[in-house]
């Protein structure tokens, strides 16, 4: 289905019984909805499901950028209001867990909580010279120019060299991310700045990642956890930045079991 937020058309995917509590689920950069396929089946379950290509991405359109984190987080409130969902379990992916800890900090009473997966708080220099690069990458070769550079950087090379299946599926969605979306994106990740505010945080929060990430290491999660009053930190074996795909027998054990406490 299609909704229309901040001009914005989004395309969004609605699973699991009525009445159930909510989770909604919000993917990694340059991926879409589908990321969250059997994470969704498996919640499903016992959880009503939202997923949404963010701006840029997927079926959703993309507007000329830059994007903000304020502007993400105006996609996201609307697209609760559009659906009639006064609360739910937010449940992101990089980006899309940093958008999380945006909606934590301005929107606590629309969270039940808050699920951040591979997301660390901040971009200090190097993180957002690292987006910098992407943006002038996929400028000069196309979005198929960063596809390799990013899946040995998203993932273990175990996994690169045993060349496990999903690492084509994430392969395709990289491919067909609009480079405007991409970029504008990218734009909003050079300015990550929500490590400040990170005592704020009320919801119950639990933040897990990779014990192989790249790009939000072990240490760098747990120091985020640790400034959040109460907040959980796990570290998922044998998995990189895209956990929720490397390793999902670990990732759904994790969140389900964080879920199940605070539902």
């Amino acid at each position: 289905m299609h909704i229309k937020v901040n001009g914005v058309d989004f395309h969004c995917k609605v699973d699991g019984p009525e009445g159930a509590p909510w989770v909604t689920l919000s993917h990694a950069l340059a991926n879409d909805l589908t990321l969250w396929d059997d994470v969704a089946a498996s919640l499903a379950t016992d959880y009503r499901v939202l997923r949404y290509d963010q701006r840029g991405h997927g079926l959703s359109s993309a507007p000329q950028g830059p994007y903000s984190f304020p502007m993400l987080i105006s996609d996201a409130t609307g697209l609760l209001d559009a659906f009639g969902i006064d609360q739910t379990h937010w449940m992101g992916l990089s980006i899309g867990g940093m958008i999380g800890y945006g909606l934590a900090i301005e929107h606590p009473a629309r969270l039940r909580s808050l699920v951040a997966c591979d997301s660390r708080p901040d971009a200090p220099p190097d993180y957002a010279a690292y987006f910098q690069g992407r943006i002038d990458k996929a400028r000069e070769h196309g979005m198929a120019g960063v596809v390799d550079s990013t899946i040995e950087r998203w993932f273990t090379p175990e996994s690169v060299a045993a060349e496990i299946p999903v690492l084509e599926k994430v392969r395709g969605m990289i491919r067909s991310t609009d480079p405007v979306g991409h970029e504008g994106c990218c734009e909003a990740l050079k300015t990550l700045a929500f490590g400040p505010r990170l005592p704020e945080i009320s919801v119950p929060t639990l933040v897990l990642g990779g014990a192989k990430d790249k790009g939000a290491p072990p240490d760098a999660l747990k120091a985020a956890a640790e400034r959040i009053p109460g907040a959980e930190h796990a570290v998922i074996p044998d998995a990189g930045h895209i956990t929720a795909l490397e390793n999902p027998d670990a990732f759904m054990k994790t969140v389900r079991d964080f879920l199940a406490r605070h539902s």
